[in-house]
């Protein structure tokens, strides 16, 4: 099997469930406002069923494997639990998160996704660089 083929599927599988879900409910999938909606009890069952298969994404994994998705976090709590609240804080502030602007925007064409997507890049590549020590 390709060192990438599990890659290759799940931008598939990603891209296959955003297409659906504009097309079959005129709604972007981004999960900043799936989850969004979902908490405010708004389309329950299109926004329940989108973060179960999230959730479920490496159960079915493992079961066409049988192995787990091989993940690997080199740092500790507090700098993700940092990075968690400012990607929430920023996803709110840019309308979206990544998935929405990333995926569905910019294939779109939006005008606001592109500036969002090359923000969010710019953004990464400053904080990369900045907590790396300027080695690159």
């Amino acid at each position: 099997m390709s060192l990438y083929f599990s890659s290759l599927a799940g931008g598939m599988l990603i891209g296959a469930g955003a297409v659906m879900l504009l097309l079959l409910n005129g709604k972007i999938a981004g999960i900043s406002g799936i989850v969004g909606r979902l908490a405010r009890g708004i389309g329950l069952s299109t926004n329940l069923a989108f973060i179960l298969g999230l959730i479920l994404g490496p159960l079915v994994y493992f079961y066409l494997f049988d192995d787990w998705p091989d993940i690997h976090i080199a740092t500790g709590w507090p700098l993700i639990i940092v990075a968690g609240l400012l990607v929430g804080f920023g996803s709110r502030m840019g309308s979206g998160c990544t998935s929405g602007h990333g995926v569905v925007g910019l294939a779109r064409l939006s005008p606001r996704s592109i500036a969002a997507v090359a923000t969010f890049l710019t953004t990464g590549v400053i904080a990369v660089t900045v907590l790396r020590g300027f080695a690159l």
